[in-house]
């Protein structure tokens, strides 16, 4: 059955993985041997099934490889984005009970100060014999650590965050329904089997692996016993020169990478053959029907396109094919199966729109959230991203809004609420809302409307001296790319907020200009 253990055997010196902008290479039994010391070291601090591990680096082989072990040993582990501020990730690493956190010099000065009560064990990967801190050497810890694979190998998993409509992120834990390390979990076969994706495979990774699609599809890549192409950063003409290069078969992307390529001068874009190519997904963001129309032209029809979540409860797929007569969708379910319900609880018939459930789809929960978990079903047990949308005919899925006004920029979720919590405790604002505006490169950015306790201070300096105060607490993602002043916001009688009057607003402002 599949594993990298297996192809560790059967193929030791094949390549596992690379750095594409250092060309640093792992083989099959190199990672093997390196995932199975990581493995080793977890047992002899301890670390048992299920429990919490965490990690915050850039795009390295030491995040793969600790991947790899865990998934081996049991161990639930998440993986940071590399953009959060350190009250953010003390608040995950709090949250999920993380007992060892792994991080490099670009982060490690920020973490010099963890103390939190479950948390046992700091490594700098960077760091050579001499602890740096409170942090050990990854590399001492591992010297001791043997080849072997440990004797009670289990399956773990990932958890990844992701933030809530309270502003706080929740940790999205997926039931397994598989116990062996040699067995694909059922939602990945299908994607595996859906885009041919097999020990032949050549895949390239443009994004950040703390990403959920990143992640896991490098995973099972190398579960299959194929090839992963790793970047560090996106860059649109490296990306076409290393499909180039590696022959690449495979590739995952979000459409402000498709429009950044599109973008790039035709005498470039047409410089680099991609005629490898034979899949080239995306998904995580509403792709504009005119930039995946001119990715079709250029590449061919080798566009698949998916919808889903962290969670995992559903999926859907459409092939370029599909999608050329079925233009905007996202596809027929092929994980789960679509409902479409009222806010009344009613299932509607195909053409009406309403909010979008996967019934019949995988388990998962919101670690140690039992009321956000229950929220996010309803009755019969159906689960929802909180996503509004309607089947077709030919019961094809249409996505049409976000319920809870959920931000996607460039790929990556946006809540407003945890900006606003922030915004409001500055001593010179009143009230604020947030909400996503259309923007033509990433899709939709940021937007704040400000209401001053003394409206006399609004100017622009005052405005920038805001998203400056804002930058150096959040992650520059959730930072307001511009910020307006009002009087007064529109707020109900019993104190909500009315935003959807503000998108309106901005929306049309934003189709006149």
């Amino acid at each position: 059955m599949p594993h990298i253990s297996t192809t560790a055997q059967t193929a030791p010196n094949k390549l596992a993985f690379c750095i594409a902008e250092t060309g640093e290479s792992v083989s099959y039994a190199e990672l093997d041997h390196a995932s199975n010391r990581i493995a080793n070291l977890f047992r002899s601090l301890g670390l048992q099934k299920d429990d919490h591990i965490a990690l915050m680096l850039e795009n390295r082989r030491e995040l793969i490889e600790i991947a790899q072990a865990a998934v081996r040993s049991g161990i639930i582990f998440t993986p940071l984005s590399t953009h959060l501020k350190q009250e953010e990730v003390r608040y995950i690493l709090e949250n999920c009970n993380a007992k060892l956190f792994v991080t490099s010099n670009q982060f490690v000065e920020q973490f010099s100060t963890l103390a939190l009560p479950a948390l046992k064990h700091l490594y700098n990967v960077d760091a050579q014999d001499a602890p740096q801190a409170e942090f050990t050497s990854w590399s001492s810890a591992l010297a001791t650590q043997p080849n072997s694979p440990i004797q009670d190998e289990c399956l773990g998993l990932p958890m990844l965050y992701s933030s809530g409509t309270t502003g706080q992120p929740k940790g999205v834990l997926a039931r397994l329904p598989i116990d062996s390390i040699h067995e694909v979990h059922p939602n990945m076969a299908a994607l595996a089997a859906a885009f041919g994706i097999n020990e032949n495979c050549i895949y390239l990774s443009p994004a950040p692996l703390y990403h959920a699609a990143p992640l896991h599809y490098c995973m099972l890549v190398m579960q299959l016993g194929g090839s992963c192409i790793v970047m560090q950063q996106f860059d649109p003409e490296r990306a076409l020169k290393h499909i180039e290069t590696y022959r690449v078969t495979h590739s995952q992307w979000v459409p402000i990478m498709f429009i950044r390529m599109l973008k790039l001068p035709e005498a470039v874009r047409n410089k680099y053959d991609v005629s490898s190519l034979q899949f080239a997904i995306h998904a995580a963001a509403p792709c504009p029907i005119e930039i995946k129309q001119q990715m079709i032209d250029w590449w061919g029809p080798i566009i698949a396109e998916y919808y889903s979540g962290s969670e995992g409860a559903g999926m859907t797929m459409i092939d370029s094919k599909s999608w050329l007569t079925h233009k905007g969708s996202v596809g027929p379910a092929l994980v789960g199966e679509i409902r479409i319900v009222s806010d009344e609880g009613e299932l509607l018939p195909k053409g009406e729109i309403g909010t979008v459930y996967f019934a019949n789809g995988s388990e998962f929960e919101y670690f140690n959230e039992p009321e956000k978990t229950a929220s996010a079903h309803n009755t019969h047990g159906w689960s929802t991203l909180g996503d509004v949308g309607y089947l077709d005919d030919d019961g094809f899925l249409y996505l049409t809004d976000r319920k809870n006004f959920m931000i996607i920029s460039g790929g990556v979720n946006i809540y407003p609420q945890e900006i606003e919590n922030l915004l409001i405790t500055h001593p010179q604002i009143a009230d604020v809302a947030v909400f996503g505006i259309p923007n033509e490169e990433y899709g939709e950015e940021v937007k704040a409307v400000v209401q001053l306790l003394n409206p006399k201070e609004a100017s622009p300096g005052l405005a920038e001296s805001l998203r400056e105060w804002t930058r150096e607490r959040l992650s520059s993602i959730k930072t307001p790319r511009s910020i307006d002043f009002t009087e007064e916001l529109p707020r109900m009688d019993n104190g909500k907020l009315y935003k959807k009057r503000l998108i309106e607003q901005y929306k049309k402002a934003s189709a006149c200009a």
